[in-house]
């Protein structure tokens, strides 16, 4: 049986890790199923004034639209045309390709760096949406990218973008008694990864601070599970808790004042609220069973577990002020690692489905369950910040690999580290 909680996470992280040899720091996103209902777009290639730059960003901002699953941009060898302004778009060439949206751009040598200008235009209404620049040097080309596809993404959604978020992963080099771990920070989509930890010892359940300055997370080091904090741009960190037996999963609240955990200083694995100002502790439950992966509501009122007190995992709410938990869910017999999205009204979660553990997501106010995926060995999801994309941990073959799936489970992705396994994703906040 798949494992059944974070709490129980040592066994199961040498389990999975070892299964592989090595992982990189750099991911690539690759398509598994595409969304037939997207809305068409084309991104013409960035015409370039002098030499071109190291990054294609026209190709950064079709790749952006289209992991989001809204959008479906038209192939390079589709494209009718090649403008490089709005003033060359003639918009009866786009309708023949069935492009509803086409963007444009120029990159232009400034002051050492680049001025990127692109423009985003409604081929049916025939109307010009968005016209800006962005200045950015050689080394900022991505990250403008991500900003330009998150203001396309904003105009016509209406929805914020989440392309210029970062992801916080674990990956594991060499087998057995020689594993090396390591924490690391990357783009959403894998590129400018950094190593922020390494260890010899396992690391799980990384958690991003609201402000997305911290990072919470369970190391083994010294033998025995241990919750730290470490500062991201300093590299400083503290250790919370190291009580006896399981110190695990960590979730920061939405104030970032206190910390959700689960400790068995007392016995059995229950959930603790650490305040974080004082690192006193305030015991949430109370029982004979497993009690673990804490998840904070939005609005901090209430607190998503999950517990095995009914017989088997489910997802259970704690509402502070208002009592004991409740059960949350009721189809099947596992549905664990609940997180809600932003808004406070969905539950993503693992649940288990025709003998394969998959990512599953439950409206709040109807109980209806949808299953998103349809991998065997999915775990840990985290939901991008706007909602609209999970990400989540499965299994290639033998390969440990990062999935992402719409929230609609119509668009799936596969992300795999092109030397080995990789675990554990959390997504980060919007940090502006």
């Amino acid at each position: 049986m798949k494992r059944m909680f974070n709490a129980l996470a040592v066994m199961t992280c040498l389990l999975l890790m070892s299964r592989a040899a090595l992982a990189a720091n750099d991911l690539t996103i690759e398509i598994t199923k595409g969304n037939a209902q997207a809305i068409p777009i084309a991104v013409v290639p960035f015409k370039t004034d002098g030499a071109s730059p190291s990054v294609d960003m026209a190709q950064v901002v079709a790749d952006d639209l289209e992991h989001s699953g809204r959008f479906d941009p038209l192939a390079r060898q589709d494209l009718i045309a090649l403008p490089g302004s709005g003033d060359a778009i003639n918009y009866s060439d786009w309708k023949m390709v069935n492009a509803n949206y086409v963007v444009v751009g120029r990159i232009e040598p400034q002051n050492g760096g680049y001025k990127v200008s692109y423009e985003l235009h409604d081929v049916l209404g025939q109307t010009r949406l968005l016209g800006q620049f962005v200045s950015a040097s050689q080394n900022q080309l991505r990250a403008s990218a991500h900003y330009i596809s998150d203001q396309i993404y904003k105009k016509i959604t209406d929805v914020r973008g989440a392309f210029s978020t970062r992801i916080a992963y674990v990956s594991a080099t060499g087998a057995d008694k020689n594993m090396h771990f390591t924490l690391n920070v990357a783009d959403y989509d894998g590129y400018n990864s950094r190593q922020i930890l390494s260890s010899s010892e396992p690391i799980l359940s990384p958690a991003w601070s609201p402000d997305g300055q911290k990072i919470a997370y369970v190391s083994f080091e010294g033998g025995r599970p241990a919750i730290y904090v470490q500062q991201l741009a300093s590299g400083k960190r503290v250790k919370l808790t190291s009580f006896k037996g399981i110190n695990g999963a960590p979730a920061w609240s939405p104030d970032g004042k206190r910390l959700a955990m689960s400790l068995s200083k007392d016995g059995h694995p229950e959930i603790y609220i650490m305040d974080l100002a004082t690192r006193g502790l305030t015991r949430i439950t109370n029982s004979s069973a497993i009690n673990t992966e804490p998840s904070w509501s939005p609005d901090g009122r209430k607190l998503l577990f999950t517990s095995d007190r009914s017989g088997a995992p489910q997802l259970y709410e704690y509402t502070f002020g208002g009592g004991s938990a409740t059960r949350l869910t009721f189809t099947g017999n596992y549905n664990a690692g609940g997180h809600y999205s932003p808004d406070g009204k969905r539950v993503f979660m693992v649940t288990r489905d025709n003998g394969g553990y998959r990512i599953a997501r439950q409206d709040l106010d109807t109980g209806r369950v949808t299953i998103l995926t349809k991998t065997h060995w999915d775990e840990a999801p985290t939901i991008a910040p706007n909602g609209t994309m999970v990400e989540y941990a499965t299994q290639r073959g033998t390969q440990g690999v990062l999935g992402l799936v719409s929230d609609d489970g119509k668009a799936e992705f596969v992300i795999p580290s092109t030397k080995g396994n990789v675990r554990e994703p959390a997504w980060s906040p919007y940090t502006n």
